[in-house]
């Protein structure tokens, strides 16, 4: 019998339930937060990570290679989204003078403005409905989780 023919390692109860209450719970927290941005600001939360990722970079410019991967997104998935706020005067592509092959990301102003105004709406939602529903001891376990299954992620990718 190949592997490929063996029987799955099926989730017991208490696996099942952690991994669907994971499934669900990210779901609605992502798709809340993005429509508390939406409906406010006209911003969609992806937009508002890249915003984000930018504004904390120095110059707020970086690569779009690392972009793509600071917010977990594909390189193709990100350019067509950089595209389409750059349209919207939030952002603008620039070649990389360094080696001339790199394209970067950077931030403008009116995308700046956009970030300061949005910032208080997702803070609060990001609060109200994870951070202060978690003790400390939880944030931390939580963390140490994702920072698992990120590095087994990236290290199984290539």
């Amino acid at each position: 019998m190949t592997s490929s023919e063996q029987e799955p390692r099926w989730l017991d109860e208490g696996e099942m339930r952690a991994w669907r209450t994971y499934v669900n719970g990210s779901s609605m927290l992502m798709d809340r937060l993005h429509r508390e941005l939406q409906d406010t600001h006209g911003v969609s939360l992806a937009d508002y990570e890249i915003l984000v990722r930018l504004s904390e970079q120095p110059n707020q410019r970086m690569r779009m290679t690392q972009l793509a991967e600071d917010v977990a997104s594909s390189k193709s998935r990100v350019s067509h989204q950089v595209a389409r706020m750059e349209k919207a005067g939030l952002v603008l592509r620039r070649e990389c003078t360094e080696d001339g092959r790199g394209v970067l990301a950077e931030l403008t102003q009116k995308g700046m403005a956009q970030l300061v105004e949005a910032a208080p709406t997702h803070l609060a939602g990001v609060r109200a409905h994870i951070v202060d529903l978690l003790t400390p001891e939880e944030g931390e376990v939580l963390a140490k989780v994702f920072d698992r299954v990120m590095t087994h992620l990236r290290e199984s990718n290539g």
